[in-house]
């Protein structure tokens, strides 16, 4: 078997049409011109990094995130993925949760409750293992909770502690996967080739550092 190292990446910010209500992704849209930048800098970050391939959700963000991304990387593959888009990663139950993630895991319906798992499971069968035929290196360009979840696995954490984890737009986080062994947590939210400003967006100012 060989060694996987798991590059995994939130998408760049989002454009928020005005009017939309804070806390509200619309699904539809693509990137704000801050998005487009953070996006070009983590292309130029990997730039140089043997990745074998970039896999992405199927949103909009997503799908502009790794296309701007992959323009750093001459003849990479991109390929859309369902199983790394973004849904509820595991129907946690709520008790004894503080009220905020109650409240957020009770505004999603019976159907994501079902889908979202499943999804996240197959996410997780697909890239979070060591591959059988010589390394790899796979870029995922995903959402927070994917990426919260492939954290929490990593580091074999209790199923509810996926909640609570931000992950910055086009920051990495990087996990290897090899054989023998449990898997190793390289980096999280490293947003090391983002300027200041570019840095925690959308996120309070307590996140920024």
């Amino acid at each position: 078997m060989g060694t996987r190292l798991l590059y995994l990446a939130r998408h760049g910010e989002q454009d928020r049409p005005p009017g939309t209500p804070p806390g509200v992704d619309p699904p539809e849209t693509g990137l704000s011109d801050r998005g487009r930048r953070q996006a070009t800098l983590l292309g130029e970050r990997l730039r140089g990094v043997p990745v074998d391939a970039v896999h992405h959700g199927p949103l909009r963000r997503a799908v502009e995130t790794a296309e701007l991304v992959a323009a750093s990387l001459p003849g990479i593959g991109v390929y859309a993925a369902e199983e790394v888009g973004d849904h509820l990663p595991h129907d946690t139950d709520p008790t004894g949760l503080p009220p905020a993630y109650a409240r957020l895991l009770a505004g999603f319906s019976p159907a994501e409750r079902a889908d979202g798992p499943r999804l996240t499971a197959a996410a997780v069968r697909r890239f979070a293992t060591a591959p059988d035929d010589g390394d790899r290196r796979d870029l995922v360009v995903t959402h927070t909770f994917l990426i919260a979840w492939f954290v929490r696995h990593a580091l074999d954490a209790p199923e509810r502690r996926w909640l609570g984890f931000n992950a910055h737009h086009c920051g990495l986080t990087v996990i290897r996967y090899g054989p023998g062994g449990p898997p190793t947590l390289l980096a999280v939210n490293d947003v090391a080739h983002l300027p200041p400003e570019l840095r925690a967006t959308g996120l309070p100012e307590g996140y920024r550092f």
